[in-house]
């Protein structure tokens, strides 16, 4: 089950940023971007996402996905658009074939809100160098106390 090695990657990830902030008590929501054409059956992400939470600073954290739809250019005409389900992947302005995806199988982890020991609660999202792999401290910031930390 494609969704259960996803569930449990994204707990992975998220209990070893929480790790590495050390003030994180709780995990509260994890917002992921989930591609219309990644395959991915978001009830059953769900369901894997609130087993694999069991034990982990994340357990109780409500899963929200977001669909992000297919779009495609053809190379041919630089015309763009909806790749739908089942995918469109033949160009509906001049009819070539595209191999050309633009967005539609997107995974990732956009937010996480987490609660530290005070019961102050932060919302942490990846800044775009994070996105290709490089980690830069981004602030956060402190919703009750009105403070600012980096991480």
């Amino acid at each position: 089950m494609l969704e259960m090695s996803i569930a449990v990657a994204v707990v992975d990830q998220v209990e070893r940023a929480a790790a590495e902030a050390g003030d994180v008590a709780a995990v509260t929501s994890v917002r992921l971007l989930v591609g219309e054409l990644a395959g991915v059956v978001p009830d059953a992400l769900a369901f894997c996402f609130e087993l694999a939470c069991a034990g982990t600073v994340l357990e109780g954290a409500e899963l929200v996905t977001e669909s992000v739809p297919g779009r495609a250019r053809c190379e041919a005409c630089a015309d763009e658009w909806a790749v739908g389900m089942p995918p469109q992947l033949c160009c509906p302005l001049c009819g070539k074939a595209t191999d050309e995806l633009l967005s539609g199988r997107e995974l990732q982890i956009a937010a996480v809100h987490v609660e530290d020991g005070e019961g102050h609660q932060r919302t942490r999202e990846p800044i775009s160098e994070e996105q290709e792999g490089q980690h830069h401290p981004v602030e956060r910031r402190d919703d009750a106390a009105g403070s600012d930390h980096a991480y």
